[in-house]
């Protein structure tokens, strides 16, 4: 269905409008994603402060346009919605994760990141980026490792002298 001029204009402003409130933004294909499993998607994401909005492509770029982002749009087909959020990993993470179980309705084929224009590779390499209790965990063990190390070589020790 035709959008009239006012419409356009309306979903013009609230795309330059969310895109100038985010982090990140995540350009997201979606091929006969059920209302149900797109509902159950944007309450993923709210649950994390981000959003969702499905906008026409020439619509979106014409905003993405005005964000003045670095580098060039990557080749988007097909239906696209736009997951975004001031959390910088947090839509490309979700998004990710719901990608998982949906393959055949949904990938990610690019976004923006800290002002740059990334390509699906790179979305996806910023989608897998553990979260913030995951690389805490990650930095215990590192220094943990060591100490573990040297208690079982003293053990061994004390077990040989008797």
């Amino acid at each position: 269905m035709a959008l009239t001029k006012s419409k356009k204009q309306e979903v013009l402003g609230s795309l330059a409008e969310i895109i100038k409130g985010a982090k990140t933004l995540v350009f997201v294909k979606f091929d006969k994603l059920s209302v149900f499993n797109s509902n159950a998607l944007r309450r993923e994401l709210r649950q994390n402060d981000s959003g969702l909005r499905v906008a026409k492509k020439r619509l979106l770029l014409r905003a993405l346009d005005e964000g003045g982002f670095k580098g060039e749009v990557p080749t988007i087909e097909g239906e696209v919605m736009l997951a975004y959020s001031a959390d910088e990993l947090a839509p490309a993470q979700k998004v990710y994760d719901f990608q998982k179980t949906h393959k055949d309705n949904i990938s990610i084929v690019g976004g923006v990141f800290d002002g740059s224009y990334m390509n699906q590779v790179e979305m996806m390499n910023i989608a897998t980026i553990p979260g913030m209790q995951g690389l805490r965990g990650m930095f215990v063990n590192v220094i943990n490792s060591p100490i573990q190390r040297f208690a079982i070589a003293l053990s061994e020790v004390a077990k040989k002298q008797g």
